[in-house]
């Protein structure tokens, strides 16, 4: 199987993210039943995970973790993303704030 990794949308984002999981799980000769059993997500949670796409984010991770996935949590969002000089100063700029602010600046 193929992946594309230029995903747009979260629809399309999450229907990936689901067939990784139904792969990863029988790629280790899992049944639902036994993820179940390693993760505590119920067995219908992940078949209707697997089928359309929708899950807590509490219970994609507990089955994340129970397949070993814990380092690539961990790392998700580690360091911040820009495309530019003008948002990494920002980037460096704001790195110490506690709050929001209501404004969105174009690039």
């Amino acid at each position: 199987m193929l992946y594309n990794f230029e995903l747009e949308n979260t629809s399309d984002l999450i229907s990936g993210l689901a067939t990784k999981l139904k792969q990863r799980r029988l790629e280790r000769g899992l049944s639902r039943s036994a993820l179940t059993q390693m993760s505590g997500v119920p067995e219908p949670t992940i078949a209707k995970f697997e089928q359309k796409h929708k899950i807590s984010l509490e219970s994609f991770v507990a089955i994340l973790i129970s397949l070993g996935y814990t380092d690539e949590i961990k790392s998700l969002m580690q360091e911040p993303i820009y495309t530019t000089m003008r948002e990494l100063d920002i980037i460096n700029k704001n790195k110490q704030r506690k709050r929001g602010r209501n404004v969105i600046k174009n690039k």
